[in-house]
C-alpha cells in the first residue's frame, strides 16, 4: 500500500534519520553554522571572475562544488531551523 506524501512532508520524512542522529545542541549549532571569512572571499573571488567570463574550467568546477554544498546547507539548516521551532511550540 502506498501513502502519498505532500512534498515537504516527504522531504521531512526523507530528512529525518539525519536529524535523528543530532542531538538538539547539534542541531542548534548546524541552524546557526557560517561560512568561514577565507571560503567567503573565495566565493567573492570566483564570482567576480564568473561575472567577467573569466573562469578557467577548473574554477568553474570549483565554484559548482561550492554552490551545491552551500545549497544543501542552506536546505539542512532551515530544516534544522523548522525543526527547532516546532520543538519550541
Amino acid at each position: 500500500m502506498s501513502i502519498a506524501f505532500e512534498p515537504h512532508e516527504a522531504f521531512h520524512r526523507g530528512t529525518a534519520p539525519i536529524f535523528a542522529l543530532l542531538t538538539p545542541e547539534q542541531t542548534e549549532k548546524l541552524s546557526n553554522l557560517q561560512v568561514d571569512s577565507t571560503l567567503e572571499d573565495r566565493l567573492a573571488e570566483l564570482a567576480r571572475k564568473t561575472n567577467e567570463g573569466n573562469l578557467t574550467p577548473a574554477e568553474r568546477a570549483e565554484y559548482e562544488g561550492y554552490i551545491e554544498a552551500n545549497n544543501l546547507l542552506a536546505v539542512l539548516q532551515a530544516e534544522a531551523r523548522l525543526r527547532l521551532s516546532s520543538r519550541e511550540s
